[in-house]
């Protein structure tokens, strides 16, 4: 087994794990993006941003007083203040100050009405004289702060009068907007309303949709609001002409292919929202812009163009990881974004893994991978893709020198669904429990995808669900086997903020075939443990055993896991978690030695997903085994 670390070296390896899991996210920004790096709250690298120098500095003091309303109501007002918010720094000369409050009245009744407080009244003064008497170029006393007051008077709370819908939208319930009488009246509210109105418009192939008017007529003897909006539909059209703008080394062609916004589609807002974050997902654009044409073409159809800057196509980087029970790992990598024109990927990559938990060169983990991919082989919903992978490997269970082959290609069966299938050849030469042996064993894997989730990298609603076979033919021996595997992760947020969700994932596999498990390549064979599946245990720790104590691997398993995924602020969350799993030496799992693992983990949302810092112990741990586990890295753990 590899060696524990005393548990006085628990603190300093998880400073050293947010440390790398820090340095490793901040090559994935952009250059120019990466100045410097904050983890809860304190500067892991790069210097702190230093605020600007404010030029002929004038500072004031503030008393904002507000009148009526609740402490809802106050907070919008104080966040909608600039002067509010930055009442502790100066503002640049005696216009800015007077330029700044007139802002800000605008801003207060801006969050006024949006509180449907339509009979509010803001007053300001600076030194005491009223905003509107101020000279147009005002000079206040040097050598001392100017006072400035803020008086709000909230008046009553307004609610919706009668509400009318005119034009192409007369027939529309306004309640199902929203907008029921008696109701609501907040700004935002009927703004939104107005929004879904254009939209629902739009839905219905109606790309020249308009809102041609939008009125609010308060009345203060009732405290109510009439609402009027009217909109024309404009015609029902199908996609025109497509155009592609801003290429340089991307061909053109293949962009408005690879869109599928293709003429004489139905126009639809939801194809052009997937043809952007399609477009977007291959990389080789820094930004996506698809904007339509004002008028119908002659032919009654409506032009798009396809507006897009191309980022930088060559890149490369290095990455680590550490965990208390695999080591230091650490990764390099180069790659090109658009090898031939049409968006290929070459990928070139390398890693060593299991630095520190041993002292041997020739005990560590390597491995080397040359990637391929190719964007709309055959057809815009397909990607090819081919790989050559080596690697020599010695966790506890075997070690093994592999060399692999890959071709295969997915497909977008739809916004949510996926298929992928290949070939795969393998030669591996391990030594394991059974001895030494080599197999060259030829695989087709299959996978179907159903993925329902909003955010993928850090999901608060939907599901994911794969299911995958893997036939195989292993050479050597003439053995015939296949993998099967199923997993199911489902996400539900208790509240509309997303601050309380819980997520769950169940997973199972089996292997058919063979006449004894040393027939089936050990690094085929099912084990599980480690930051991917059961925390608090070593990687591939959880596996049946021989006598000996010797690990082997399994032909099935089961496993699971619960997270309750709580923020505590913007930024920062707190997931107690438990898992659980069974690996079994017969194709049917084995549920008489389950082992589990607890723990608590912090998240730090990130603009590439949150950073994980996990600490887990086993709750029936093997003896002589692992007694705790801290694991680090980028995104929730499924």
């Amino acid at each position: 087994m590899r060696h524990l670390l005393p548990t006085s070296r628990l603190a300093y390896r998880a400073a050293f794990l947010l440390g790398t899991v820090a340095f490793t996210g901040s090559l994935l920004l952009p250059a120019g993006q990466a100045h410097a790096f904050k983890l809860f709250g304190m500067s892991i690298f790069g210097d702190d941003d230093k605020p600007a120098e404010v030029i002929d500095p004038v500072r004031f003091t503030l008393s904002l007083t507000v009148d009526g309303g609740d402490a809802d109501l106050k907070s919008a007002i104080e966040n909608a203040a600039r002067l509010y918010q930055g009442k502790d720094e100066p503002v640049s000369g005696d216009l800015g100050l007077a330029v700044t409050a007139r802002d800000d009245r605008d801003r207060i009744l801006a969050a006024l009405y949006e509180n449907a407080r339509y009979g509010g009244t803001v007053e300001i003064t600076i030194a005491g004289t009223n905003l509107d008497s101020l000279a147009p170029d005002p000079v206040f006393a040097d050598g001392v702060a100017v006072p400035v007051a803020i008086r709000v008077t909230a008046g009553p709370a307004f609610r919706l009068g009668t509400v009318r819908f005119e034009g192409d939208i007369a027939n529309r319930d306004p309640a199902t907007y929203g907008l029921p009488q008696g109701g609501e009246a907040g700004s935002a509210v009927i703004l939104k309303a107005a929004e879904r109105l254009l939209a629902d418009l739009k839905e219905e192939g109606r790309p020249l949709a308009e809102i041609t008017e939008r009125s609010v007529v308060a009345n203060h003897d009732t405290n109510t609001v009439d609402v009027t909006i009217v909109a024309k539909g404009g015609p029902v059209a199908d996609v025109g002409a497509v155009s592609v703008d801003g290429t340089k080394t991307v061909d053109p062609g293949f962009v408005a292919d690879y869109s599928r916004l293709n003429a004489g589609k139905p126009y639809s807002p939801e194809d052009i929202r997937r043809a952007s974050e399609r477009l977007r997902q291959l990389g080789v654009f820094s930004s996506v812009t698809i904007k339509e044409a004002t008028k119908l073409s002659p032919d009654g159809t409506i032009p798009m163009t396809i507006q897009v800057s191309e980022g930088k196509m060559r890149y490369f980087g290095v990455g680590a990881q550490v965990s208390t029970t695999d080591g230091l790992g650490l990764q390099g990598y180069w790659g090109h974004r658009n090898l031939f024109g049409r968006a290929e990927s070459l990928r070139i990559e390398g890693s060593v893994n299991r630095i520190g938990e041993t002292q041997e060169l020739d005990k560590l983990d390597y491995s080397t991978a040359i990637l391929f991919s190719k964007p709309g082989a055959f057809g815009p919903a397909s990607t090819f893709t081919a790989s050559v992978k080596a690697s020599l490997l010695d966790p506890d269970a075997y070690k093994a020198a592999i060399v692999s082959g890959a071709a295969g290609a997915t497909f977008e069966l739809s916004p949510r669904d996926t298929a992928s299938g290949g070939v795969d050849l393998t030669y591996a030469k391990i030594t394991d429990a059974f001895g030494n042996r080599n197999y060259l064993t030829a695989s087709v894997p299959l996978e179907y995808v159903r993925d329902t989730r909003t955010d993928k990298l850090n999901a608060t609603d939907g599901y994911r669900l794969s299911v995958g076979a893997r036939p195989s033919y292993e050479i050597e021996a003439g053995t015939i086997f296949s993998s099967f595997e199923t997993s199911a992760a489902g996400y539900y947020s208790l509240d509309a903020e997303n601050r309380f969700v819980l997520a769950g994932k169940v997973a199972a596999g089996t292997i058919i075939g063979g006449s004894g498990l040393a027939d089936i390549p050990a690094d085929r064979r099912f084990y599980l443990g480690g930051g991917g599946s059961v925390r608090g245990y070593a990687y591939q720790e959880i596996s049946p055993r021989r006598a000996d104590g010797a690990i082997t691997g399994g032909r099935s398993y089961v496993s699971g896991t619960v997270e309750g995924r709580i923020a505590v602020t913007d930024t920062i969350g707190v997931v107690p978690f438990a898992d659980f799993g069974a690996v079994g030496a017969g194709s049917t799992p084995d549920f008489s030695d389950i082992r589990a693992g607890a723990g608590i983990g912090l998240r730090y949302n990130t603009p590439f997903g949150p950073i994980r810092l996990d600490v887990a112990v086993p709750l029936n741990p093997y003896p002589g085994g692992t007694s705790y586990g801290i694991y680090a890295g980028i995104g929730q753990s499924f």
